[in-house]
């Protein structure tokens, strides 16, 4: 049986938790604690060390999903959850262009840790206040061979899509690295 680590990755309040939530056949393992009330206006629970998850792809291949906390002060974290990943997410809100620096700030603080195939998703894609992705690629400063998906976090099978074009990519990467 093979495992691979993917983290999944973002600003806060990007749908990280519910990402995860979304397609673990496990109950996710969440460090959720209460927030400042200031924050509580987003939402009332953070994460402060990671989620985890689980999903069987197949006889063969399983995902283990970390989920890194969002908040700036705890990102010590990242470091630690990147190790031993060979693929990663970075979710972004698409109706919160004010987070859009952040997540490429993410982005490449990841591509620092370890030079892994990844994908960019852009979740909340249900929302009328939603960016288009043409907007959001040039917003995010992504080149055009970055994959960048469309998602709904709490859509099992949207996510799903997502975490199997990360796969795609490891899988090529891998394959390419063997010849």
């Amino acid at each position: 049986m093979q495992t691979v680590k993917i983290v999944v990755t973002g600003p806060f309040n990007a749908g990280k938790t519910e990402f995860i939530r979304s397609v673990s056949e496990i109950d996710v393992v969440s460090t959720e604690r209460k927030i400042s009330a200031e924050a509580e206006k987003v939402k009332s629970t953070t994460t402060v060390a990671m989620d985890f998850g689980r999903i069987t792809v197949d006889d063969d291949l399983v995902l283990y999903l970390f989920g890194t906390p969002g908040q700036k002060r705890f990102d010590f974290m990242w470091e630690i959850l990147s190790e031993g990943m060979l693929g990663f997410v970075v979710l972004v809100d698409s109706s919160r262009p004010e987070t859009f620096r952040e997540a490429r700030s993410i982005l490449e603080t990841f591509r620092a840790y370890a030079p892994t195939p990844y994908v960019v998703a852009a979740n909340k894609q249900d929302m009328d206040e939603a960016w288009d992705l043409d907007d959001m690629r040039v917003a995010l400063r992504l080149d055009s061979k970055v994959r960048f998906l469309p998602v709904i976090a709490t859509d099992k099978e949207k996510v799903k899509k997502v975490l199997l074009e990360l796969l795609y990519s490891i899988l090529a990467e891998m394959e390419a690295g063997g010849s």
